[in-house]
């Protein structure tokens, strides 16, 4: 008897189950796609889940860290070493003191601009463009780009010294180089990428600090005393104040209203906005207690060595000659892998803040693919660059960069302070009374210490 295909097919009708294994299968693809869309575009998983309660534990914490550490690089930075360096080998450790004063300042500040970010959306350069009169913000926000380019050109000139001293290539040249490799890491690769570079960056240079210290006997009882006990030595304003200039930095404060946006996920559900709140506040603490430990190691470093050998320090890349005899090569060498890192890192992040410095200009956010964005990341580099060609000295080049930076750093100041206590641009989470009390209190202090440097320059 013949085979009756079609008598088959219509009895089982292949075509309908066929058809329907058709739909199921482009059904559960969908669902497949959809599903591992949502883990890419969730970083941080369950941040969002109805019902959600975190937990205040190591692993919920470590999803809310990076922004902080990326603020904690702008002042590790080769301008900071520079000051820290001078102030530990001129003055031993009586200015410890400025470091403890300087990082209390910088986590009230750190996480009040955070909070803008948060709170608003916004970052500080946005801010201002939107909430004050064109005159003014175009007068602040420009102060703040020049205040960046000064940066800029300490971070590029600390890595170049760096190179100088690990590899004998010219300053310029070294200076050429890193400016390079900024670039092209900035232009390259998206924030998440450069915060994890960021954070190995900043475990290296904590390490190398750790190395140090093990091998210098240092005087405890004068250290802590250092730390607690305001002193103002003779001829001490200048340094007093870049070390000030060194770590609270006016494009730090831009920068983490900016990136602390990448923790970010539902503006309009007040229970996320309080949780981000409580978890950006634990990133800024630690991270700020780890720039305090390293900028402190530097001047217990220094004070241990060439105050105690009256060896004076008048240039960053000296600082290897000398620690040399006193320590031994591995330590000098230790030290300018140490100075490399914190100038790659930090110009990074120099560059970052100049860039959504002048993207907020526009009322933008900052995007490396945006024209705006990239114009202010090049112009912050590229201009530092130049300068660095022209300048003699490059140690008192790094010195008086901090001392700029302080100087513009009020400005920045009175900006945060006047957007965080509007109704209009915080609504409900604008700063309560004593916040605000506390932060102008702050921007007083750093007014005064500028009125005193001036003061004493004549």
């Amino acid at each position: 008897m013949a085979f009756n295909y079609l008598q088959y097919v219509n009895r089982y009708n292949f075509t309908a189950i066929f058809a329907e294994y058709k739909t199921f299968f482009r059904i559960y693809f969908v669902i497949q796609f959809e599903i591992k869309t949502t883990k890419e575009m969730n970083i941080f998983k369950n941040i969002d889940r109805k019902n959600y309660r975190p937990k205040l534990g190591g692993l919920e914490i470590f999803k809310f860290i990076g922004p902080g550490l990326l603020v904690t690089v702008g002042f590790i930075d080769p301008g900071n070493w520079a000051s820290n360096l001078a102030a530990g080998a001129n003055y031993g450790y009586s200015l410890l003191w400025m470091v403890t004063l300087s990082t209390i300042m910088l986590i009230f500040l750190q996480h009040n601009v955070a909070h803008l970010g948060i709170a608003t959306g916004l970052c500080l350069s946005e801010a201002a463009t939107i909430h004050l009169r064109p005159h003014y913000s175009k007068f602040i926000l420009t102060s703040a780009m020049l205040a960046s380019i000064s940066t800029s050109l300490a971070e590029i000139l600390g890595g170049a010294i760096a190179l100088n001293m690990l590899f004998g290539i010219p300053i310029k040249a070294g200076a050429v180089l890193v400016t390079i490799f900024v670039m092209i890491m900035l232009y390259s690769n998206s924030y998440r990428i450069i915060e994890k570079w960021i954070i190995a960056f900043v475990s290296v240079i904590g390490l190398s600090f750790l190395y140090e210290l093990s091998l210098v006997d240092i005087n405890w009882h004068e250290a802590v005393t250092g730390w607690i006990t305001p002193t103002f030595p003779n001829g001490a304003m200048v340094v007093i104040m870049s070390v000030l200039g060194a770590v609270v930095m006016p494009h730090n404060l831009f920068l983490h209203s900016e990136i602390i946006q990448s923790r970010q996920w539902n503006l309009q559900d007040e229970k996320i906005i309080k949780k981000q709140l409580k978890y950006e506040f634990l990133d800024t603490l630690l991270s700020m207690i780890v720039g305090w430990a390293i900028n402190s190691a530097m001047i217990l470093l220094a004070a241990a060595t060439f105050f105690q050998s009256h060896t004076p320090v008048s240039e960053l890349q000296q600082s290897k000659q000398l620690l040399e005899p006193l320590l031994g090569s591995h330590a000098a060498i230790v030290f300018a892998i140490a100075l490399l890192f914190a100038g790659l890192a930090s110009s990074i992040t120099s560059g970052m803040a100049a860039g959504s410095i002048f993207s907020g200009m526009f009322k933008e956010p900052y995007d490396i693919k945006d024209n705006h964005s990239r114009i202010g990341v090049g112009l912050s580099l590229l201009t530092a660059l130049i300068i660095i060609f022209l300048i003699g000295n490059p140690f008192k080049g790094l010195i008086l960069s901090q001392m700029i930076l302080s100087i513009q750093l009020p400005i920045t100041i009175f900006l945060q302070v006047y957007l965080t206590s509007s109704e209009k641009v915080m609504g409900k989470y604008k700063n309560p009374l004593i916040s605000k009390i506390v932060l102008y209190f702050l921007g007083a202090i750093v007014t005064a210490l500028n009125i005193a440097l001036f003061i004493s320059m004549f």
